[in-house]
């Protein structure tokens, strides 16, 4: 498809790039077509002066604007076919009476020219395969032998004009390479308009969809931002929580230990000299007992304390106290020291 030479549209020289597409290279341009249509102007204008410069159609033909060319670019069929005749080419009408009677099929033909109001496109064979080189278009459109005949039909029927081209055309790169080779199109190739209209509906749509993804774009950074403040400020709680939780834990920890040194600091002093032997927590216990009886003598009796004899415990005939067990004496002392460091406290306190 690349080595066939393909003029799209510009203006309105479709005529010009009908003939060149024909003809497979840049062979004619607008001002070689509009001197071909100057001189059939002239040309037109002598055979009206032959009637009288003075006659009413003369002065008529004058003031009328060119029949063969006009401002934007449009060329008429008798200015194409002079510029085929320098090639040695002819066009035929393909609808004509005197075609039809040869019964020529379509695909025996080398080329057609067609041409609908002020439009002109070819329709060439190169190599062995049929093109549609159309200046509308934005590439060659393969045409199948079996199809052309029924594309030749629908131009007529649409109103098109078709010309058969006859002669010998000039060689060119895309009939030799495809003598050799046969091409396969995919995708048929699209108007040129339709494609423009197709192009600025993308940029339009290409257009809208960069405007919804910087809106989404920028809600999500917005979004984001505030999750991660939203997480900054949960770690920051966090790290306050822990940092008052450890301090109150340093706190408490703090105060118990202080609590536990003054409780050793004034526990240790004052059970180490409660280190009591057996007589002196013989004494006491009887101090004790006596303290305890005179409690519960009733009021104006007075109790007659009975003499003891000082013996070891076990003997006969000591005092009923002394077969208290070990662990009664002991528990007796621990209750004598209590109270002789809660009078201690209290001593402390006074101070």
């Amino acid at each position: 498809m690349e080595s066939i030479f393909h003029e799209k549209q510009e203006g309105s020289l479709c005529a010009q790039h009908c003939l060149n597409n024909l003809l497979q290279g840049e062979y004619f341009s607008p001002v070689e077509l509009s001197s071909i249509a100057h001189q059939l102007d002239e040309e037109e204008r002598m055979r009206m002066a032959e009637g009288g410069v003075t006659s009413e159609d003369y002065r008529t033909f004058l003031q009328q604007p060119s029949g063969n060319m006009d401002d934007s670019g449009f060329f008429s069929i008798q200015v194409i076919s002079n510029a085929l005749k320098v090639w040695g080419l002819e066009l035929i009408l393909f609808n004509s009476p005197e075609y039809q009677r040869l019964r020529i099929d379509p695909i025996n033909e080398r080329s057609f020219i067609c041409n609908y109001k002020e439009h002109w496109f070819t329709v060439r064979k190169l190599g062995k395969q049929w093109f549609n080189l159309n200046s509308l278009l934005t590439g060659p459109e393969l045409i199948s032998d079996t199809y052309l005949a029924l594309f030749l039909a629908q131009l007529q029927q649409e109103g098109y004009s078709i010309f058969v081209v006859k002669g010998d055309l000039p060689d060119c790169e895309a009939d030799q390479l495809l003598q050799m080779i046969r091409v396969q199109q995919m995708h048929r190739p699209k108007l040129i308009g339709e494609e423009l209209a197709q192009l600025k509906e993308q940029r339009v749509q290409k257009t809208d969809l960069e405007r919804v993804l910087e809106a989404n774009d920028g809600s999500t950074v917005l979004d984001e931002d505030e999750e991660d403040l939203q997480r900054a400020l949960a770690l920051s709680r966090q790290e306050i929580d822990m940092e008052d939780e450890e301090a109150d834990l340093r706190r408490a920890i703090q105060l118990s230990m202080q609590g536990s040194s003054r409780s050793i600091s004034q526990d240790i002093p004052q059970t180490s000299g409660t280190h009591l032997t057996s007589e002196e927590l013989r004494k006491r216990r009887e101090a004790y007992f006596e303290k305890q009886q005179q409690q519960q003598d009733p009021p104006g009796q007075l109790s007659q304390p009975s003499e003891r004899p000082t013996t070891s415990s076990g003997a006969p005939g000591s005092d009923p106290g002394d077969a208290m067990s070990e662990e009664d004496m002991l528990q007796a002392a621990v209750t004598m020291s209590l109270e002789t460091v809660r009078n201690n406290f209290k001593t402390d306190g006074k101070k």
